[in-house]
């Protein structure tokens, strides 16, 4: 496959085209506390996925701003994610060109909820955005705001769970223009990608009497946050086929979703979009050709699975 052919749809990229005024970021004392919280580790080197729920993922996806063109294409994304998500037995909730206080309220209502029987939590989040600020229907928010209300102790019955968070956003205006790679390069770039794809089996984990102990872990732990390009950059999006960044987590989460670990996974959708996908915008020479690198910020503590239930 021609992974460089152009599709009959220009792409556009997921910002205003404008800086607005970013709201400041609310202090909180949420990340550090003197209580200690009891965890049930059933084995160290994976997170426990065998709760009576898988968790709750919420997709917020933003298609039309007060002062902001729409994003088409992006209805598409949400049905695709919804699907995927739901197939992993997620229970999946949607929610549609929220403002800003509706954004930060059902973030809030999402952590004083029980988590006790659920795995983890899952955050996509399709919108415009720039530097370290996002775009709910009305104003801008900053994009921390997002995963806040589940760091430290703000959420005990997540605490030793899996926070996901997936950014479908620019996050700047730079353009990634590529960098050419001659013959040899390229077949070697083949064999690494063939000799990935024999996959080692899955670890099995083995159940026993779980152990209860107390002890301090870092506020930031067990966050996991991908966004769908790296700092200053553009992220693309097709108005008829959707952004290249759901459309590659879908595909991979569609396939590989109950047998490969996480990380592993969200290398695979960082290189299909690295190597993939290329802008077409045949009428703009400065945007036409470009790429776009997918960039996963883990603190992640043990290895994530989704073995169906």
């Amino acid at each position: 496959m021609d992974v460089f052919a152009p599709t009959p749809e220009s792409d556009f990229v997921d910002n205003n085209s404008r800086v607005l005024a970013q709201e400041a970021s609310r202090i909180s004392d949420i990340i550090s506390s003197p209580v200690v919280h009891g965890i049930e580790i059933v084995d160290d080197a994976h997170y426990d996925m065998g709760h009576e729920r898988r968790g709750v993922a919420v997709i917020f996806n933003h298609k039309h701003f007060l002062h902001l063109a729409p994003r088409q294409g992006t209805d598409l994304d949400r049905d695709n994610i919804q699907q995927v998500l739901t197939d992993l037995q997620f229970d999946v909730r949607v929610y549609n060109d929220l403002k800003v206080d509706d954004v930060m309220q059902v973030l809030y209502n999402l952590a004083i909820e029980n988590h006790k029987n659920r795995d983890c939590l899952l955050v996509v989040t399709m919108t415009h955005g720039e530097h370290d600020v996002l775009y709910a229907s009305d104003r801008c928010f900053r994009v921390n705001r997002l995963w806040e209300n589940f760091i430290g102790n703000a959420c005990p019955s997540l605490l030793g769970k899996p926070k996901l968070f997936f950014i479908q956003a620019c996050r700047g205006d730079n353009l990634d223009r590529g960098v050419p790679l001659d013959q040899s390069i390229k077949q070697t770039v083949r064999m690494v990608a063939a000799a990935g794809a024999r996959e080692l089996a899955q670890p099995t984990i083995m159940s026993g009497r779980a152990k209860s102990i107390q002890y301090a872990i870092p506020s930031m732990a067990d966050l996991l946050v991908m966004y769908s390009t790296y700092k200053g950059h553009y992220s693309w999006r097709n108005p008829i086929q959707g952004s290249w960044f759901i459309r590659a987590l879908c595909d991979e989460l569609r396939v590989q979703g109950n047998s490969k670990e996480l990380l592993q996974l969200l290398t695979a959708v960082s290189r299909k979009v690295a190597y993939e996908f290329q802008s077409n915008v045949p009428g703009n020479q400065l945007m036409n050709s470009r790429k776009q690198m997918p960039c996963i910020v883990s603190m992640l503590t043990r290895l994530v699975y989704f073995p169906r239930k």
